[in-house]
C-alpha cells in the first residue's frame, strides 16, 4: 500500500485485533507479528498489574487507554459530558491516571459519552468543559494528554459528538495544551469524508490517530478509504504520534496484517 515503512508508528488495538485468544493472550500475539506497541479499550477488567506483567515481560508500549465507561448494563459509554455523573467522572478519572502511571501510558481518551436524559446539549457542554478544566492540569502534572473523540452514529446512536467539528468544539473550548482531538478515520469518513483536508486544517489539535476501512471496519486496502493517500498525508505534516489500529479483522488477524510491513510495526 506505499506504507512508509520508517516515517510512521503504528500500535496494534487489542480490543479489536487478536479476538480470537483470551485479552491477556494478545499482547504476545501483539509482540510476535512485530509490534512494540499496543492500546486498548481498558485494562481495568484484566487487571492493571496483570497488564504491566505482560507489557514488561514482552517490552511492549502502552500507548493509549480509555477512562472507565460507565455503567455498560445503563448503556453508558463515557461520561465526561453527563452532568448527573459527575463525581463518577471524576473517580474515573482518578482510576484511570494511575493505571496510566503504573502502565507509562501518555495518552488517555475521555469519553464524551451519549445523550443525557433530562439535560439540554449546552448543559452537557459546560459539563465537559468543566471536568476537563478540573481534569487536565492534573494529567498534565504526569504527563498525560487527554483526548475527545466523535463516533459516527450510524454505529453509536445518541453519542453526543458525531463530527469531528463537534469534538474540535470541545478541544477548542477546553483550551488546555494536554486535551487534543482523537481522530479516527473510519468514524470521519462514515459521518463526512474530507478526510485529508480535515487532519491538514486540524493538525495541531490531533493527539492520536486511530484507523480502519470503509464499509465493514476491516483492514486498510478492504474498502474506499485511500490510506495511501492519508498516510503520506500525516507523513508530510510530520505527525510523531501513534496510528492505532482499530478495525476488525475478516478472519485471522496476522493474516490481516499483509497492508503493514513487520519492518514498520516496531517503530516506536
Amino acid at each position: 500500500m506505499g506504507v512508509d515503512e520508517m516515517a510512521l508508528k503504528y500500535s496494534a488495538n487489542l480490543t479489536m485485533l487478536y479476538t480470537e485468544v483470551a485479552f491477556l493472550d494478545r499482547f504476545a500475539k501483539a509482540a510476535a507479528a512485530g509490534f512494540a506497541a499496543v492500546e486498548f479499550l481498558s485494562p481495568y477488567e484484566a487487571g492493571v498489574d496483570a497488564v504491566k506483567a505482560r507489557v514488561d515481560d514482552l517490552g511492549l508500549t502502552v500507548v493509549m487507554f480509555n477512562l472507565p465507561a460507565g455503567d455498560a448494563d445503563a448503556g453508558e459509554f463515557g461520561t465526561l459530558g453527563n452532568p448527573a455523573r459527575r463525581d463518577f467522572f471524576r473517580c474515573s478519572f482518578a482510576q484511570a491516571l494511575a493505571a496510566a502511571d503504573r502502565l507509562s501510558c501518555e495518552r488517555l481518551h475521555a469519553m464524551f459519552g451519549k445523550r443525557a436524559a433530562g439535560f439540554d446539549a449546552a448543559e452537557q457542554v459546560d459539563c465537559a468543559l468543566d471536568n476537563l478544566a478540573w481534569a487536565a492540569p492534573q494529567a498534565a502534572e504526569a504527563g498525560v494528554t487527554l483526548l475527545v473523540e466523535a463516533l459516527n452514529p450510524i454505529d453509536w446512536p445518541d453519542y453526543f459528538l458525531n463530527t469531528t467539528a463537534d469534538a474540535l468544539d470541545i478541544v477548542v473550548r477546553a483550551d488546555q495544551p494536554n486535551v487534543k482531538l482523537q481522530y479516527d478515520v473510519y468514524h470521519a469518513q462514515m459521518m463526512e469524508g474530507n478526510l485529508i483536508n480535515t487532519i491538514t486544517d486540524d493538525f495541531l489539535t490531533i493527539g492520536h490517530v486511530q484507523i480502519a476501512d470503509v464499509p465493514g471496519r476491516h483492514e486498510p486496502g478492504t474498502g474506499e478509504i485511500n490510506y495511501p493517500n492519508v498516510f503520506s498525508a500525516l507523513e508530510r505534516l510530520g505527525y510523531e504520534g501513534y496510528i492505532g489500529l482499530e478495525y476488525r479483522p475478516p478472519g485471522d488477524t496476522d493474516a490481516s496484517l499483509g497492508w503493514l510491513p513487520r519492518e514498520a510495526r516496531g517503530q516506536r
